[in-house]
């Protein structure tokens, strides 16, 4: 990570003291309560520390701009998709069970991110700032790394790079695809999820 993306998207400090996570967790709550509410455009940070029950220096104090916020926020959206994706990766057994585990991630994430707005504005936002892009990215291929991790034994060794490099571009898409699907109506947006499913199978089978 270069040194203006580490300046301009991370937190000012780590909480280390109970009081100071729960500081954090009160901002990033209303930061989230509030881009449900009117967007993440119109949330400001003087408006954060008014409604999460503080100055707006202290929200200064751990966090040096909103995109800083955003990536927190993020992070913490992310490390609950690796749980939850790691829980239907661990149930794959064979080969067999590969498109059902990736039905399965892609209809966890649509689910996810359709029945909550503010992470549709979060997920807008991340792909928009070109500071925080690089984090979409990352945990894509953090994904991506799980997913191969524990199918990539189970195919024959040449197979194995050219799976990967797979996954990872399946892995992108997704959310490219969810993201346009929830700007269609209900009946378009879902066969936008059924065509993409669709070209996961076939790309996914290639290698089964």
């Amino acid at each position: 990570m270069t040194q203006s993306k580490r300046t301009t998207t991370e937190p000012r400090r780590r909480p280390k003291q109970e009081r100071s996570r729960e500081r954090i967790d009160a901002i990033l709550a209303t930061t989230m309560r509030l881009i449900g509410e009117k967007g993440i455009d119109a949330v400001t940070m003087k408006e954060v520390g008014a409604l999460a029950g503080g100055p707006i220096a202290t929200v200064y104090h751990y966090f040096p701009n909103k995109s800083a916020i955003l990536a927190m926020l993020y992070e913490r959206f992310s490390e609950e998709s690796r749980a939850r994706f790691g829980a239907i990766i661990a149930e794959i057994r064979g080969l067999d069970g590969v498109t059902a585990a990736a039905d399965s991630m892609l209809d966890d994430y649509y689910a996810r991110v359709a029945a909550d707005p503010a992470i549709q504005d979060l997920q807008n936002a991340i792909q928009a700032d070109k500071a925080l892009q690089h984090l979409d990215i990352a945990e894509t291929r953090h994904q991506a790394k799980m997913f191969c991790d524990h199918v990539g034994p189970m195919l024959r060794a040449e197979q194995r790079e050219a799976f990967a490099r797979v996954v990872f571009l399946i892995f992108q898409l997704a959310g490219g695809v969810v993201r346009l699907a929830l700007t269609q109506d209900k009946d378009e947006g879902w066969r936008t999820i059924e065509d993409y499913r669709s070209i996961i199978h076939t790309q996914l089978r290639l290698f089964l």
